[in-house]
């Protein structure tokens, strides 16, 4: 059984950061890319960061390049996601999955972390 487990969320002010971090279990963590997302209240679900099966290569969404780093830990099947510079913004829960060929994510979410970012 797939599991994904995030933490790290919390309330921050502008320009501080946080460390969001994705334990996952119940399928060969190694094998596959890993993403990064975020939902706020009321809108669709959008892609953040994903990094492949073995590390070598990343990929951001416009809003995340050049500050928030994505990593992952293949002998700990973990995928953090390193939050800097943070804006102010609605709060809004992230979530990691597993995603295929195509970068699509599986189904089945964790609960997700919430991250709020006020002054």
């Amino acid at each position: 059984q797939v599991q994904l487990v995030e933490s790290g969320g919390g309330l921050v002010q502008p320009g501080e950061s946080l460390r969001l971090s994705c334990a996952a279990s119940g399928f060969r963590f190694s094998v596959y890319g890993m993403s990064w997302y975020r939902q706020a209240p009321g809108k669709e679900r959008e892609w953040v960061a994903l990094i492949t099966n073995a590390g070598g290569r990343t990929r951001y969404a416009d809003s995340a390049k050049g500050r928030f780093p994505i990593s992952r830990d293949n002998a700990k099947n973990t995928v953090s996601l390193q939050m800097t510079s943070l804006h102010p913004e609605a709060p809004a829960v992230y979530s990691c999955n597993r995603v295929d060929g195509g970068g699509e994510p599986y189904d089945g979410w964790g609960q997700g972390t919430q991250v709020t970012v006020s002054s």
